[in-house]
């Protein structure tokens, strides 16, 4: 049975089955540069786009003609060898004397040679004993304010039944959530090197019982990152793990059998770009309600990218969303193969606009002039781009990635504007998205929480070092600190040991 189909229809098919083809090629092209390719969208044009000339696409766009003029100058061969690197001066420094063999009684020394060299000496486990002595008071000098036995006050006690000390949870926190070392390779390591064998569930018993200690100063983070009217917010997956219905049983081996599984949580994080203190909260979903639930009676301008939970969110909140460039760039950069002139175009507008952020940064302008930077050479540009989106938009509908990119452009570019009306506001969301990368490097190596309240203190312990890393501060050096005076501190000055406020008391008193 013949089937006669006129020529605007054929045409039709095959327009949609070429689209339909390009779309699945751009997906492939993406799957195969996520696993082979690098994964840097640095784009940098041939030339410096002239500001008034972006969008401006003739055979003689900005074509000026000048006098050409010959130069010449010297240029040297090879780089200069910037030398040994230095000795750092703050190191301690351990002196070892090496006399002759043959007796130098009688001479006169009369100098020396010296050589330097750095070694490393290996961390020492030690037994700390605290002993007390304890006295008999003389009868006659007894009575009710004077005991009879004499003894020094115990000192405050991290974990007081525990035989960790601080150092010791120090090390097991921070070689987790910084140097991504999962506790059974914690274990191992320890039990190479000092020949004692540590039990998980010892250690497991230890991180959880600092957690505890550590859980309002959570909490008090929290609401010193939300204390702000300028928020930026992302988030990222985590797998947990979760038992089945039945309850774990021993075997004759005694040990622990249950079926369970793994689902897919997610880590959310959230920062102040003002104080750089960041806060992660672990939810098994990733709806709106999780905005609604964390984020509270927050008001004001909240950046991130353009995932539908924050469309939900801002409805029922005075909240006002700003985009991120970088997500937008990411579109353009990922049509080039679909269409090199739309998408180079629009990246050369991008990069003159990160151009502008980069002086900012490297001459440490003030939010003032930052803003007066962008208002004089960032608004421009910004608007030849978003008018260019908007007018290619109507004229290029495909389903290609080049449609998809100047479609997710024209709906989150007018958002962006809020950076060219206060110099707060960041041009995107990378800082977030950096606080995130110890995430997903320690994900690489302990592959899932082993609970949904494993989850929760790994988001606690994030949120820790990654404000200590905003605020330059050594977090071993926090950490201790504040597991030793915690226990007795105010609860209603608990932001006193916030790493940012800790920081500066810090500097205070070494002043003082």
């Amino acid at each position: 049975m013949e089937v006669t189909v006129s020529k605007a229809d054929y045409d039709a098919m095959v327009a949609e089955k070429d689209g339909q083809i390009n779309a699945l090629r751009h997906r492939l092209e993406q799957l195969e540069r996520l696993i082979f390719a690098a994964k840097s969208e640095r784009f940098v044009p041939a030339s410096a786009p002239e500001q008034l000339a972006l969008f401006d696409t003739g055979a003689d766009a900005g074509a000026v003609e000048v006098e050409k003029q010959s130069i010449t100058y010297e240029r040297k061969k090879n780089k200069v060898h910037p030398g040994r690197t230095p000795f750092p001066d703050h190191l301690p420094v351990r002196q070892v004397i090496i006399e002759p063999d043959e007796d130098t009684s009688g001479m006169v020394r009369i100098g020396e040679e010296v050589s330097r060299k750095i070694d490393y000496v290996a961390a020492v486990l030690e037994i700390v004993e605290t002993i007390r002595p304890k006295y008999a008071r003389p009868v006659a000098d007894q009575s009710d304010d004077k005991p009879a036995i004499v003894i020094a006050d115990l000192p405050d006690q991290v974990l007081p039944k525990s035989m960790a000390d601080a150092g010791l949870l120090v090390f097991i926190m921070v070689a987790k959530y910084i140097d991504h070392l999962p506790f059974y390779r914690q274990i191992e390591m320890i039990k190479r090197d000092f020949g004692w064998a540590i039990h998980k569930s010892t250690m497991d018993g230890w991180f959880g019982d600092s957690c505890s200690l550590l859980e309002p100063l959570y909490y008090a983070l929290q609401k010193n990152v939300l204390d702000t009217d300028y928020l930026q917010g992302d988030e990222s997956r985590i797998l947990v793990l979760e038992y089945g219905k039945e309850k774990p049983k021993k075997t004759s081996s005694e040990k622990l059998i249950a079926p369970s599984k793994r689902h897919l949580g997610y880590m959310w994080v959230f920062r102040n770009p003002v104080s750089g203190n960041v806060f992660f909260v672990y939810r098994s979903g990733r709806g709106a309600n999780v905005l609604h639930e964390t984020l509270g009676d927050f008001t004001g301008l909240l950046q991130s990218d353009g995932y539908s939970a924050y469309e939900s969110y801002i409805k029922k909140h005075d909240v006002e969303l700003v985009s991120c460039l970088a997500h937008i760039r990411r579109k353009f950069f990922d049509a080039q193969k679909n269409n090199l002139k739309l998408a180079e175009l629009a990246l050369k507008a991008i990069w003159y606009l990160y151009r502008i952020e980069a002086i900012c940064r490297k001459y440490g302008l003030s939010h003032e002039r930052r803003l007066k930077m962008r208002q004089r050479y960032s608004a421009p540009a910004f608007n030849a781009l978003l008018e260019w989106v908007i007018f290619q938009q109507k004229n290029n509908l495909s389903k290609g990635a080049i449609g998809t990119a100047l479609s997710y452009a024209k709906n989150h570019l007018p958002r962006l504007r809020h950076y060219l009306e206060d110099g707060r506001i960041e041009i995107d969301n990378n800082q977030i998205e950096n606080k995130i990368r110890p995430l997903a490097l320690g994900r690489k190596n302990y592959l899932f929480a082993g609970s949904n309240k494993g989850a929760q203190r790994a988001a606690m312990m994030y949120s820790f070092f990654g404000s200590c890393k905003a605020n330059d501060i050594n977090p071993s050096e926090w950490l201790r600190d504040v597991l030793l005076r915690i226990g007795s501190h105010p609860v209603n000055q608990l932001v006193e040991l916030l790493p940012a406020q800790w920081e500066s008391e810090r500097r205070a008193a070494a002043k003082g």
